[in-house]
């Protein structure tokens, strides 16, 4: 019988993956993480652009958490409203190449032919160039900002996914309920999509959940050399840009967003195992 498009809740044996523990810690950090970027307002003591002449680069105490900076604004609070924004870069950052990759890698991966032979020259084309070089080129000539570095993002990253994609139609279309339904008569439509993609994009989502966390740390690299987020904003490269300057003097100002950052992508990469876990076939 070929098989429909529709999610099965997990089995008895998939539940162990549910309880491991590094998966667990990877959900609450994923879950607080994504709590503190829609809620910032609810977490963050002040506002994170007021000045304070008076409490210039104070240390870490009871009224500043994680100190203050060179304008007397409050760290907690940056870090926390800054989450606003990586998780955002983390979203719109791989959605793109997400929803694109899936399409033409589907496409290819099906038809093959002239199609395949065009995508594995512009699969060479790309990969040729490290992935941060060429985001960094077109981020340069399209001008620093976060909907730019979406575009440099999603203009190279979608081949990634797509090539995943492909090899995993390809590898699907060798199953019996693929020619099945061939023989029935369904539109190459049907079978992609409610055939063959549902059962071939478990390895994508989970290099998606990875792909996140490097977003995050992509973007803020590209903040701190000055071609993500734009001051004022609170961005964590940003921010650790702000505190190179005061790295003996201030050492918190670029400490605590690193830390967040860890903190952020590890979230990513332990929520990203557990799914491995939970949708790998068992017997």
């Amino acid at each position: 019988m070929v098989k429909k498009l529709f999610f099965r809740l997990p089995r008895k044996s998939h539940m162990v993956a549910l309880k491991r523990p590094s998966f667990l810690l990877g959900l609450f950090i994923l879950i607080s993480s994504i709590s503190l970027a829609l809620f910032p307002d609810l977490f963050a003591p002040y506002d994170p652009n007021v000045f304070d002449y008076t409490a210039i680069k104070q240390p870490p105490s009871a009224l500043h958490w994680f100190g203050t900076d060179n304008l007397g604004r409050d760290t907690f609070s940056r870090v926390i409203w800054a989450y606003s924004v990586n998780m955002q870069m983390a979203l719109f950052a791989t959605i793109f190449c997400l929803a694109i990759g899936i399409f033409v890698g589907a496409l290819v991966g099906y038809y093959g032919g002239v199609a395949d032979m065009i995508f594995g020259r512009c699969v060479d084309a790309i990969i040729t160039f490290p992935f941060l070089v060429l985001v960094i080129a077109v981020v340069a000539v399209l001008g620093p900002g976060l909907t730019n570095m979406y575009i440099a993002i999603t203009l190279v990253g979608w081949v990634y996914y797509a090539r995943l994609m492909r090899a995993e139609i390809m590898g699907q279309l060798g199953n019996d309920y693929a020619a099945a339904g061939k023989v029935m008569g369904y539109s190459d439509r049907r079978i992609i999509f409610r055939h063959l993609l549902p059962n071939a994009i478990t390895p994508v989502i989970v290099y998606w959940m990875t792909d996140m966390a490097l977003a995050i740390l992509l973007g803020s690299s590209l903040g701190y050399l000055g071609l993500g987020a734009q001051p004022p904003q609170a961005e964590w490269g940003v921010l650790i840009a702000e505190g190179r300057n005061f790295i003996t003097t201030a050492w918190w100002l670029s400490l605590m967003p690193g830390i967040a950052i860890v903190l952020t992508g590890l979230g990513f990469s332990l929520v990203g195992d557990g799914i491995t876990d939970l949708m790998r076939p068992r017997g």
